[in-house]
């Protein structure tokens, strides 16, 4: 193995560029990247860069330094258009293409947009660092801001328009914030701070399309039933749509992202995939799983670049069965899940209280441990990835809960 592909400059991908060279990897390493930007940091992007605490170089993953001991070439501002897994070959978006002997996708996710969705000034989206600096120009004091969606990203997005002095609403389909991935008791309890701060909280409403004010700037968003709510800064956080359009005809199997095997392979000879656009089946839980988060994005990096180097010697690769970890930080609360929420699961409040705006709550599924959340206890729900992983039974959870605050 002597050329390397990368496809993604991401977290994901540079974790696996540092793993291959961990790996005693020496030959050619191509980063390619669709942004025009090095491998940066998006969780501060809707909370530190979107307040105007951080400026853009302060998200750089790596120090140039650390990136030049890499020895790596770099293809940014160009995307892959294809992939011929039969010639090992991809083709960029600007007709040339990159020869490969081994592969790791990592092409992350892009944002969903809304049927008919226009492209007037003060509409935006939160993906890219370009995004974040574009909306933090329009978050002035006392602009009228909706947010479309009370998932995380959208949530993040409402407490940091808030502190900058905006008059924010949240206008979510489902009944409840965070129900994909806290389930709706819990998503209502931690996201209990932002009635605390005066953010406007609507559920199980429907948009409709947009109110145009000066000619292709928005003025409203309207709802399924003619209520038009005024708005100077729209921002839509409905969700992401892996970023697999480029793999058309590449024969990989595509169903909301790449399908792989436990070891993060997808089904074709020294090709990897990792991050946000990599559908796993996951032991730990017995599930297919993708999942959106940092944490998942560094650890399949660095799993599918192992697994990669040991392909090449011929040596066996391993299954990647992490517990799921995410975090999120809106107002003063830090909110943290281990685990993986279906729904339906039981619940349960082990430690603190929703009106405390300080607690802990263990999933179970089955009558096993499936998930914990912490709000703004960050010692003790950090106890239970470890746990998780074990097969815990729901019953010993709750009773290792009870330790750890007896001690």
């Amino acid at each position: 193995m002597e050329n390397v592909v990368i496809v993604g400059a991401s977290l994901a991908g540079i974790r696996a560029a540092e793993t291959l060279r961990q790996q005693q990897y020496t030959g050619r390493i191509t980063m390619v990247g669709d942004e025009r930007h090095l491998p940066y940091d998006r969780p501060p992007l809707s909370k530190k860069v979107l307040a105007g605490d951080w400026e853009p170089d302060r998200v750089a993953l790596r120090k140039p330094e650390a990136i030049g001991e890499l020895n790596l070439e770099w293809r940014l501002g160009v995307s892959a258009s294809a992939l011929d897994t039969g010639s090992r070959q991809i083709t960029l978006a600007d007709g040339s293409t990159v020869d490969y002997d081994g592969l790791i996708i990592a092409t992350g996710a892009s944002v969903r947009r809304l049927p008919g969705q226009p492209d007037w000034a003060g509409i935006h989206a939160l993906r890219s660092l370009d995004d974040s600096l574009a909306l933090r120009a329009e978050l002035v004091e006392g602009a009228r801001v909706v947010v479309i969606g009370a998932g995380f990203i959208g949530l993040e997005v409402a407490a940091t328009a808030r502190e900058r002095g905006c008059e924010v609403t949240v206008l979510e389909g489902a009944s409840a914030p965070m129900i994909r991935g806290l389930g709706a008791e819990m998503g209502h309890a931690a996201a209990m701070v932002h009635h605390d701060r005066g953010v406007s909280l609507r559920f199980g409403v429907s948009v409709s399309g947009f109110e145009e004010g000066q000619p292709g700037r928005v003025a409203g968003v309207r709802l399924s039933d003619g209520e038009v709510v005024a708005a100077d800064v729209v921002v839509v956080g409905v969700g992401v749509v892996p970023s697999t359009g480029w793999l058309e005809g590449s024969g990989l199997e595509i169903r909301d992202g790449i399908v792989c095997d436990a070891t993060l392979n997808a089904g074709v000879d020294g090709v990897f995939v990792a991050g946000d656009v990599c559908r796993w089946p996951n032991g730990t839980f017995d599930r297919e799983m993708r999942v959106e988060h940092w944490s998942t994005a560094a650890e399949q990096g660095a799993a599918a670049a192992r697994n990669l180097v040991a392909w090449s010697k011929g040596e066996p690769v391993q299954p990647y069965t992490e517990v799921p970890f995410f975090w999120s930080d809106q107002f003063t609360a830090r909110i943290q899940f281990v685990g993986r929420v279906e729904g339906g699961e039981d619940v349960k409040v082990v430690v603190g209280s929703p009106e405390e705006r300080a607690f802990l709550a263990l999933y179970g599924r089955e009558g096993r441990l499936v998930g914990a959340l912490g709000v703004s206890k960050p010692r003790l729900l950090m106890q239970f990835r470890r746990v998780i992983g074990e097969r815990m039974s729901f019953d010993d959870g709750v009773a290792f809960a009870a330790s750890l605050v007896a001690n």
